[in-house]
């Protein structure tokens, strides 16, 4: 209780595989909340595209005059139930880029204007398409690569918990915890996706909302 109080978060020693039947997961308690979050998801997404459709001429001829490849970036990531979709970002490092699986501070692989893009979360804006095709919500626990949710599901008991939801541009452990670079602090995270999926809320959207504005205002991205 009280890491939940006081550091919102809960502790990975709590979990059994009946965790969420024991505490009383409210989002199946609470269907019309999730009718309002998907409604909220398509007016807001559709809000932000038309008015990313306004700087993305300018951020698509910075990245190609960069160094003359493509804008975007896909990747195949787990979304809802595990199901795979293919989530699209701004392109920040260089095309072909390959070697390590995590981004790490001051990383080669990323040009100068996708430092400023990532810093400012502009990458993650064209991921308002997956949100209006409804394989993402604008908050939620983070899209992973499939690739490392098969590594987290085979070291961390009880991960899937957090495909119960739909993945987000930004979440609750996105804006408590920095960019995570290994399985500890994928765990850590993991201890704020489940404070969410336990509080799923309303009031608790609203306040990642706040936090995330604040991310972007002081460019914490990486």
């Amino acid at each position: 209780l009280f890491h939940q109080v006081y550091w919102r978060k809960i502790p990975l020693y709590r979990l059994n595989q009946t965790w969420l039947f024991q505490e009383g997961f409210q989002i199946a308690r609470e269907p019309v909340f999730e009718r309002l979050k998907r409604l909220s998801d398509i007016i807001l997404a559709s809000v932000g595209l038309l008015l990313f459709a306004l700087f993305f001429p300018f951020a698509a001829l910075a990245i190609w005059l960069n160094d003359r490849g493509p804008v975007f970036f896909q990747q195949t990531r787990v979304g809802r139930n595990r199901i795979l979709f293919e989530a699209v970002k701004l392109r920040t490092m260089r095309p072909h880029a390959e070697g390590d699986t995590y981004t790490r501070e001051n990383d080669e692989r990323i040009t100068p204007v996708g430092r400023f893009l990532r810093a400012t979360r502009l990458d993650e804006m064209p991921q308002l398409w997956n949100v209006l095709h409804g394989e993402m919500s604008l908050i939620g626990p983070r899209a992973e690569w499939v690739k490392l949710v098969e590594e987290y599901e085979h070291k961390i008991p009880c991960y899937h918990f957090r495909h119960l939801v739909k993945p987000g541009i930004t979440g609750w452990a996105q804006v408590n915890y920095p960019y995570g670079s290994s399985v500890e602090d994928t765990l850590r995270k993991l201890e704020y996706d489940l404070y969410y999926l336990r509080y799923y809320s309303l009031v608790l959207d609203a306040s990642i909302v706040l936090k995330t504005i604040q991310v972007m205002l002081f460019g914490k991205g990486r």
